[in-house]
């Protein structure tokens, strides 16, 4: 998925850290952005936010849905660049059509997880089918280490079984789908660059559950349809909880009378300073002015002869809704200045 903002911030990147033992719940409030478009989807975004920017690699998360399709007219995402970072798709409801410039189509479907590697340069299109009438789910990035940001660009998909999840006296409390990493027992295969998890966990009404998870890692909660107690607190339905490291067990209850869907994000603190900005996950303001550069000329959007290799991103995909590429939006007239890391880390 595109960032479609017409003037996208800077995003300074680093990550935050309670102190060892605790589990101290931190919430994040969505904050809203129309995914482009004559009638924007709207999405809510809480990563990146102004009070965090990672949760271990994880650095962009949009929730969308559940959408009625023939009012909001879909995901319509023409072909659009990105370096640096995994694209992970996780839909609940609905079907999205993946076409990238590597060679991979493929239909997006819930429960399915679908991972691109924008390595070195990748386009992609992202339309909801024809069939889809609510659309419902959440687009994130990983952001790349500096050793594997150059990688070739990929494509994966897996399918990851439900696992049983059971309260404290051996009662069924719900499931979970671990889509990356390992949780409850479950391991998924897929290749991650570091350390990450991913899951999608559902609790049955007035259910609770305690789950084992690495203290090394910091987590994100994402309540989706309803509110949740996480710890000790509560978190609003749409709201993104976040406990930092040194947490073994992660308390989760459903008070409500309906079954509640949590999106589960793990990971080791990010150590690297990174800038991040529109589409791009770079390491400094040339570098992103460059990768700006070669996608402008790649796409005929502004002059001044074809750019130095003119299949940085590959072929533009020919997208399911025949519409152009989409140029990047003009660039901040500041110096963009990457931080982050364990540096920003030490002023939190």
């Amino acid at each position: 998925m595109s960032n479609l903002e017409l003037e996208p911030q800077e995003t300074l990147c680093g990550t935050g850290q309670s102190e060892p033992g605790t589990a101290t719940v931190e919430l994040i409030e969505p904050r809203d952005v129309p995914l482009g478009g004559p009638r924007a989807m709207p999405v809510r975004r809480t990563l990146p936010s102004k009070e965090r920017s990672l949760i271990g690699a994880w650095c962009f998360l949009d929730h969308y849905g559940p959408d009625d399709v023939s009012l909001s007219g879909g995901m319509r995402v023409p072909p659009h660049p990105h370096t640096g970072l995994q694209t992970v798709s996780w839909l609940f409801t609905g079907e999205i059509d993946h076409r990238d410039s590597a060679g991979h189509h493929a239909l997006v479907r819930p429960g399915e997880l679908n991972l691109m590697t924008a390595g070195r340069g990748i386009n992609h299109s992202e339309y909801s089918t024809p069939g889809t009438t609510v659309l419902h789910g959440a687009q994130l990035w990983v952001a790349l280490p500096d050793e594997a940001r150059r990688t070739d660009p990929g494509f994966e998909r897996y399918v990851p079984p439900a696992v049983v999840l059971a309260d404290g006296d051996g009662t069924t409390a719900g499931e979970a789908r671990v889509f990356l990493g390992a949780l409850a027992g479950s391991v998924s295969p897929v290749r991650t660059h570091t350390p990450l998890l991913g899951a999608e966990i559902l609790l049955l009404p007035g259910a609770q559950t305690a789950i084992e998870v690495d203290p090394g890692f910091e987590h994100g909660l994402l309540a989706d349809n309803l509110p949740a107690r996480i710890g000790g607190a509560e978190v609003p339905t749409r709201t993104l909880a976040y406990v930092g490291p040194g947490a073994t067990l992660l308390r989760l209850a459903n008070p409500g009378k309906a079954t509640l869907r949590l999106l589960l994000l793990g990971g080791a603190p990010f150590d690297e300073e990174i800038t991040m900005w529109w589409n791009f996950v770079g390491r400094g303001h040339e570098e992103i002015v460059a990768f700006r550069d070669a996608w402008q000329r790649e796409i005929g959007a502004e002059p001044g002869g074809p750019a130095d290799d003119p299949d940085f991103f590959g072929p533009v995909v020919e997208p399911t809704g025949g519409d152009a590429a989409l140029p990047a939006p003009e660039l901040p007239h500041v110096r963009l200045r990457p931080r982050g890391g364990s540096r920003e880390r030490k002023t939190r």
